[in-house]
């Protein structure tokens, strides 16, 4: 395999995150993970099992079936020579992929982007999307390639599935062998043309997690009272690995309609047969970062809260969970509630009309609402 460079970050500045690089690849801004084109190239020291990099194992969810962020940004934020109003959406999957091994995305899966138009930012998400846009694999063939298929499906159930260009060539994943030369698939919806990349590119998420959850424990009193570490010596325990990565370039006249939208709400999941049953059923969710990995504590939480959201109840299990979590990080019973319904149901609200960012700008609720980009410190932010 291609030992590929990685592009070296800028020096961390506070807390547990790290702001990594992303650079524009011939106008759509490619910051698949990390680096934009920079794969992770070492490896590093053993991860810890945790965060929604790793929200949980169990015996009927592989890691190819594991999300682990999503972002949604406008792409001129990220690249101000574009002029557009084009939305940035990524889908990191597979936690933990070791530097130069080629790992692929499920055959038997169905990884959905779901994305609603949003009348109101102040208002509660409605967890209702507009438009799901759904992607299927194939097995990968001899060129470690997998084809895919994309089911753009509407409010109304109405599907249109799309696997060729407009130019008729096969949808295709970027192996790691052609990783400096991603394959960027023009992909024609009702509505308009999407650009659709898929392949492994550098985890850009920094989280000293292992030292996390001994603080998380020793505040719920299941261990020893500790202190986080400082910036110059946190540990980042997705450094030299990658992700396999969806990123889509989506006009904002598409997602319109034939509204003047200039909100959505966006969330992420995964469906895939249950082995024991062959039905499929949601294997996995995600939003907004730092909720189940930082706030829910047991497997079962993590089962639960991935099969209910984004929905405006939360089983009473999971909300305890939660609100124990947050009363032990100092929050008061008011703020601790007022956090809780901040964040269900688990959706990423973007209002278009301001800078993108996460946390750059709170609705009434005290939800964010301007997406959240690659260099974006969430932990520290949240």
């Amino acid at each position: 395999m291609v030992n590929l460079p990685k592009i070296k970050p800028p020096k961390r500045s506070t807390g547990w995150m790290r702001i990594k690089k992303s650079i524009a690849v011939g106008g759509f801004a490619l910051l698949i993970s990390a680096s934009a084109l920079a794969l992770a190239s070492t490896l590093q020291p053993p991860p810890t099992q945790a965060s929604d990099h790793d929200d949980g194992d169990i015996d009927t969810r592989s890691r190819a079936l594991s999300l682990t962020d999503l972002y949604v940004f406008r792409e001129r934020d990220q690249n101000p020579s574009v002029t557009s109003d084009d939305l940035i959406f990524v889908m990191n999957t597979n936690p933990r992929s070791l530097a130069r091994l080629q790992y692929f995305f499920s055959s038997q899966a169905q990884y959905d982007f779901n994305i609603a138009r949003v009348n109101n930012v102040n208002g509660v998400p409605t967890a209702v999307p507009d438009l799901t846009l759904r992607f299927t694999f194939t097995a990968p063939d001899r060129n470690m390639r997998q084809r895919f298929t994309v089911t753009a499906i509407d409010r109304q159930g109405r599907t249109t599935a799309v696997s060729r260009t407009p130019q008729g060539q096969a949808l295709v994943t970027t192996p790691l062998r052609s990783a400096t030369s991603p394959r960027l698939n023009q992909v024609r919806v009702p509505g308009g043309v999407i650009t659709a990349f898929a392949g492994l590119r550098e985890d850009p998420f920094f989280f000293d997690v292992e030292q996390f959850f001994r603080v998380r424990a020793g505040l719920l009193g299941i261990g020893p009272s500790v202190g986080f570490r400082p910036p110059e010596t946190a540990i980042d325990f997705a450094s030299g690995y990658n992700v396999n990565s969806i990123v889509l370039r989506i006009p904002r006249r598409l997602l319109q309609a034939e509204t003047n939208a200039t909100a959505f709400d966006a969330w992420l999941s995964i469906a895939s047969p249950d082995p024991r049953t062959g039905r499929l059923m949601k294997m996995e969710q995600i939003a907004r970062p730092g909720i189940n990995e930082a706030l829910i504590t047991n497997q079962r939480n993590y089962a639960l809260f991935n099969q209910t959201q984004p929905s405006r109840t939360v089983p009473t299990a999971v909300a305890n969970d939660a609100k124990r979590t947050l009363l032990a990080l100092g929050n008061s019973e008011a703020r601790a509630n007022a956090l809780l319904g901040a964040f269900i149901p688990d959706v990423m609200r973007i209002d278009t009309t301001g800078t993108s960012g996460f946390a750059n700008a709170l609705n009434t609720l005290g939800a964010p609402i301007r997406g959240r980009m690659l260099k974006d410190d969430v932990v520290d932010i949240a």
